[in-house]
């Protein structure tokens, strides 16, 4: 599949080992390639699917003066966004649990913009899903933060730990995107290359 991408070096820009699984989970070859220091600020005029796409060609945009003939470079950025709020990685334990209360009996957003950059080309897309929680206990809360330590997660969870599995009432859309990188669509955009 994807034979399209034989002639690229693909490189994932991301630290995130969710990515990386999630990536490789399309049967295509790559390497990771992180730059450190990268900006991820944002103008505060930009709402919802605006700040992730921001991000994500900023990121994007790092790469392109090294950016090989022969290489793809692909970027992401994931958002929590809950009433025009953006719930970035926790500073600590503390931040963590105050965003979990806010999550929780309530439904959010999950925004994963993403950018594909070649020496020819950049495509930029982004896929919400819609997570609702179910209502979680000081003590659930703070047993996961405790057990967890969700300090790399935007919003402060991962939908695969143990707080998707007690938490989560409902999900519309990818699921993988709450994960943090929406595969099928980044699938699609790869076959147009």
């Amino acid at each position: 599949m994807l034979d399209n991408l034989k002639k690229y070096h693909i490189k994932l820009a991301s630290n995130s080992p969710r990515r990386r699984e999630l990536l490789a989970g399309l049967g295509i070859e790559f390497e990771t390639k992180v730059l450190p220091g990268i900006d991820e600020s944002y103008p505060d005029t930009l709402k919802g699917e605006e700040i992730s796409l921001y991000i994500a060609s900023k990121k994007a945009d790092a790469y392109r003066t090294t950016l090989q003939p022969d290489e793809l470079i692909i970027t992401a950025d994931t958002i929590v966004y809950l009433d025009g709020l953006v719930l970035g990685k926790p500073h600590d334990a503390a931040d963590a649990r105050r965003m979990l209360t806010l999550l929780s009996g309530r439904t959010h957003q999950v925004i994963t913009g993403v950018c594909i950059l070649t020496a020819s080309q950049q495509r930029s897309f982004a896929v919400t899903t819609e997570v609702t929680f179910d209502t979680l206990n000081e003590e659930e809360i703070s047993y996961y933060v405790e057990k967890y330590h969700p300090m790399d997660k935007a919003g402060s969870y991962g939908i695969q730990e143990w707080i998707g599995f007690i938490g989560v009432t409902g999900l519309q859309g990818s699921y993988y995107n709450v994960m943090g990188l929406p595969v099928q669509r980044l699938y699609q955009e790869l076959r147009k290359l």
